[in-house]
């Protein structure tokens, strides 16, 4: 059964990602999962999203990230 999260008026992609995730950055896999709400920017209340399976979740940390910042990040 997939996870849904259902939004609170005035909350933005990258709001719910941080919410969600603790980062921002996972917003795209989030407008991925949910193409057909693309048009929302700023959502109202009400919206249910679904959520990525967690194994589909990838680190938004890419190969060139300084090792040092990813260790300050916990990532």
């Amino acid at each position: 059964m997939q996870k849904t999260y259902t939004t609170i008026s005035g909350q933005t992609w990258d709001a719910i990602a941080y919410a969600l995730y603790g980062n921002e950055y996972y917003c795209t896999q989030l407008m991925d999962e949910n193409s057909d709400k693309l048009d929302y920017f700023v959502f109202p209340d009400g919206i249910v999203l679904k959520l990525p399976e967690q194994d589909a979740i990838i680190s938004p940390v890419s190969a060139n990230y300084p090792k040092w910042r990813a260790l300050l990040n916990g990532k």
